[in-house]
């Protein structure tokens, strides 16, 4: 089934609320602050400044965004001082490098950011008394990835291969630490969130399979595929952004929950790179691909796959739109934007869709 009732979450725990999102100039970042604004949240950012073409820039917020939200999260005393002006009672942390093959080049800024960005962030918030939910958002690779053909869970071996994935899995382990020793005992409802390959509109990272596309067309070249038929669970943003909203949701009405989710596509929903790169080409229109069997030494997992049963089980959550339709909404945004649309109202139109309560 490709479309399903959308997911009942009570917006109006989030009205009010002072919320931090770190890296909320990235592109879930930027989603989830849109998302939370029309929820009527009071909002709060840490970032890195975005970029020229982010997809932040083409959205439209009451609040302005500017440089009192930018900081770097490898420094302690930037995000302290954020932490201690806003005294959030929610915080989403997003903030990440989260390019794999980046992480290749880039490995030590890779380590700072995502593992000791992630401890200065914790131990920020430890002695904040007026918080109430954490969630910690890392990633599917945080697994120790052995490319077994069942999903991973949520006790399963994390670690990793590249720098990129160790780092998460690194930080799986200080939040644990965290969780267990520093605020044990702590009114403070805190859980880690590993999400699947996410596509969507305004994601313009380097190294990506749906901006290489657009940037294709753009271009007027052929995308070069290196591994054709490596397999992710492709899901659209809104579908992880709808777990972490319903993961806080039960937090702030005071229900149990474990100290980590994953958040994917049904396990009979796994397709290969080609078929992603055929299909966004499909619905624009245009664009041509090439395969160049990949000759380097970087490493990539062909295969990964997560077991979301606890999410489904604790959360009452599933994945609402199947492959078809995530295809179909992330390449409308794009032909949307190379037609010069306005990028806001398509970004709320496709939120509104999803949910479609959220009025």
């Amino acid at each position: 089934m490709d479309w399903i009732a959308p997911l009942k979450i009570d917006f109006a725990v989030f009205k009010g609320k002072r919320i931090l999102v770190t890296g909320h100039t990235g592109f879930k970042g930027s989603w989830l602050f849109k998302i939370l604004e029309i929820a009527g949240a009071e909002l709060d950012g840490f970032s890195l400044p975005p970029e020229s073409n982010a997809h932040i820039n083409s959205l439209k917020f009451e609040s302005r965004i500017g440089p009192d939200q930018f900081g770097d999260i490898r420094n302690f005393d930037e995000i302290r001082s954020k932490v201690v002006d806003f005294d959030p009672q929610v915080v989403f942390h997003l903030a990440a490098q989260p390019l794999v093959r980046k992480s290749f080049v880039e490995t030590r800024e890779t380590f700072e950011t995502n593992f000791m960005g992630g401890v200065n962030l914790l131990e920020s918030l430890r002695d904040r008394n007026s918080l109430e939910a954490l969630i910690f958002i890392t990633s599917d690779k945080a697994y120790e990835n052995v490319e077994w053909e069942w999903g991973y869970r949520e006790n399963d071996q994390v670690g990793g291969i590249d720098p990129y994935s160790a780092s998460k899995g690194a930080v799986e382990i200080a939040f644990a630490s965290y969780a267990r020793s520093i605020f044990n005992g702590r009114d403070i409802k805190m859980a880690t969130t590993r999400a699947g390959n996410v596509i969507g509109g305004g994601d313009w990272s380097e190294d990506r399979i749906v901006p290489d596309c657009i940037r294709s067309v753009q271009n007027q070249r052929p995308v070069v595929l290196r591994n054709p038929n490596s397999t992710r669970p492709w899901q659209h943003v809104l579908e992880p952004l709808s777990g972490y909203l319903r993961l806080a949701e039960v937090m702030l009405k005071g229900g149990n929950v474990k100290s980590a989710y994953n958040f994917g596509p049904n396990l009979t929903a796994a397709h290969t790179v080609e078929e992603v790169v055929r299909g966004i080409f499909g619905v624009i229109g245009e664009g041509e691909l090439q395969v160049e069997r990949n000759s380097s030494n970087v490493h990539e997992a062909n295969l990964l796959q997560l077991n979301c049963d606890r999410a489904k089980q604790d959360l009452s959550w599933q994945p609402r739109w199947g492959f078809e339709r995530t295809i179909a909404e992330t390449a409308n945004w794009y032909k949307a934007y190379l037609e010069n649309k306005g990028m806001n109202e398509i970004t709320e139109h496709q939120i509104r869709e999803y949910f479609k309560e959220l009025n």
